[in-house]
């Protein structure tokens, strides 16, 4: 939410400054000049103060996939602050050429960047050091006021990146806190990427951890969700639209559903995914922020504080999920695969024990217990190996009172905001069929942001998000009573799934997941009519 950024970077420089602050594919084109303007103009002052972007985990998939990439769109673009180093931190013996090649295909060079790039390579450093032990960040700490030194005593702005794993998330925070903090006149934020936990109790005492090390406006815990266009979007479709707001409750949307479908397997990662399963990897966090951003109540303002406030409010409406309200599935191969990964189910991998039930299907209903949502379930289903790959929210409205058309002529209305691909919101409804006759058919309203937009270059969710924080704002990060509240609704489910080891259905690579999980959204009143499927218009 770059756009009400101002209000709060005020309000976080200001605190953080004070002399009384405690101390504890196509994502590579360039954005557009009048988007980068703007977005220079918003960032003010800041590009002159001297930062440091630390990557703890630097030879990592995600530092290679997402965070060095992210950082080069930065800088190309002018987005970055003037006098910014990046230094790369790992226990791997490494030289900042071997660095560049593990990352330098991803960050999608086009003709003429070189110079620019090069550039970009001369402000990236590399420090190997182990992540429990204190002589690295010794030498880290070296390094940032050796920055400090070079730009006239300025106190260096530090954020620190950690793309780790959780079980050193405690050694590295007590590190930085104790070996690299800032000295006054400047500020430490502390980036922190899932998982938060692996339930309610070890996410608290990450938390507590991190509370006796840093205040809450340090700490930026980051779901990539967030910074996506169309949830972004979200607010101001429910907030900006008179037509909305009005009908956005249980007299008139028998139900929702929030999708997340991947059309492959677990492709390398089912060692650390056996340990976690769909639930912990994608509902828990990435589904649920989605949900609070639909059903919550308009905040007092645009703050980060008030929107987050009002997310913590409909997360303490909704119960612990129940098991007989779930469904849990674990993909097979299919039997018409000739090749390719459909060959293999979850179990074939080599990296699963032949007896895992570890689900990679899942289904859920929540319900919202207040006055708005009271009665109607939100459904929130996830999965690999499905038969496409789309993140979307489909809100489904009730059916017409005093039907006046042939019995089955109406479908319900939907309204659809697709998170990914094809970025759209559109509304499924009825329309009189062109012609002599007078029957009805399905069609849409359609914002399909690739035909609307076609010549603006949205910006990566990572983008977004590193640019928050770096101005300060926390508005699309997770708060720690946010994180509280989301493990207590899963929490119990998923230790009665490994006490109980409940065995998930089968279904096929390729389908569209376990016939059980439509048999639950049926149950809890979803229709299926089948007659109508979007095409994007850029598809068209």
């Amino acid at each position: 939410m770059l756009a009400y950024l101002d209000h709060s970077k005020r309000h976080k420089m200001s605190h953080e400054n004070s002399p009384t602050a405690d101390r504890t594919d196509s994502l590579s084109a360039p954005l557009s000049m009048e988007l980068v303007n703007y977005l220079k103009e918003s960032m003010g002052s800041i590009n002159t103060d001297p930062y440091v972007f630390v990557v703890f985990g630097a030879s990592g998939d995600l530092a290679r996939k997402k965070i060095y990439p992210t950082l080069w769109w930065l800088y190309r673009d002018s987005l970055l602050p003037n006098n910014i180093s990046i230094v790369g931190y790992a226990r791997s013996n490494l030289t900042m050429a071997s660095l560049k090649e593990k990352f330098i295909e991803r960050c999608k060079l086009h003709p003429g960047e070189e110079a620019r790039f090069d550039k970009f390579m001369s402000r990236c450093s590399y420090i190997r050091g182990k992540y429990d032990e204190s002589c690295g960040f010794i030498e880290l700490q070296h390094f940032i006021k050796g920055i400090q030194q070079s730009c006239d005593g300025t106190p260096v702005n530090r954020l620190y990146y950690l793309a780790l794993p959780p079980e050193v998330f405690e050694d590295v925070t007590l590190q930085i806190s104790e070996n690299c903090v800032d000295d006054g006149g400047s500020w430490t934020r502390i980036i922190i990427e899932k998982p938060f936990g692996f339930d309610s109790e070890s996410s608290a005492k990450l938390s507590s951890h991190l509370e006796r090390l840093f205040r809450e406006d340090q700490i930026y815990r980051i779901d990539h969700y967030l910074g996506k266009e169309m949830v972004q979007n979200l607010m101001i479709l429910r907030f900006g639209n008179r037509i909305f707001n009005p009908s956005w409750n249980r007299d008139n949307i028998a139900a929702v559903v929030i999708s997340f479908k991947e059309n492959f397997g677990t492709q390398g990662r089912a060692g650390y995914f056996d340990t976690s399963g769909i639930i912990r990897d994608v509902m828990q966090n990435h589904l649920m922020q989605i949900l609070t951003l639909v059903a919550m109540e308009k905040p007092a303002s645009l703050d980060a504080e008030d929107i987050r406030d009002e997310k913590v409010k409909v997360m303490k409406c909704i119960k612990a999920v129940r098991m007989e309200d779930v469904v849990l599935g674990q993909y097979v191969s299919d039997p018409k695969a000739i090749s390719g990964e459909a060959c293999y189910g979850y179990l074939d991998d080599k990296d699963v024990p032949q007896d895992s039930v570890t689900p990679t299907y899942a289904l859920a209903v929540l319900k919202v217990n207040n006055e708005r949502w009271d009665g109607v379930p939100f459904i929130l289903r996830c999965g690999k190996a499905l038969n496409e790959s789309k993140a979307e929210v489909r809100i489904q409205f009730k059916e017409v009172s005093g039907d006046i058309y042939p019995e089955g002529q109406l479908k319900r209305t939907e309204l659809v905001i697709r998170v990914q691909p094809n970025e759209a919101v559109y509304i499924k409804l009825m329309s009189k069929k062109p012609g002599m006759g007078f029957s009805v058919e399905e069609t849409e309203l359609d914002l399909t942001y690739g035909y609307r937009y076609k010549d603006v270059r949205l910006p990566d969710a990572y983008e977004r998000l590193f640019l928050e924080v770096i101005m300060g704002s926390q508005i699309d990060f997770v708060r720690t009573d946010e994180l509280e509240q989301s493990w207590r609704i899963f929490t119990p489910l998923l230790k009665q799934i490994e006490k109980e080891k409940s065995k998930p259905a089968k279904y096929v690579f390729g389908s569209r997941g376990p016939a059980e999980a439509d048999e639950m959204m049926i149950k809890h009143g979803f229709v299926f009519s089948g007659t109508y499927k979007w095409i994007p218009n850029t598809e068209r």
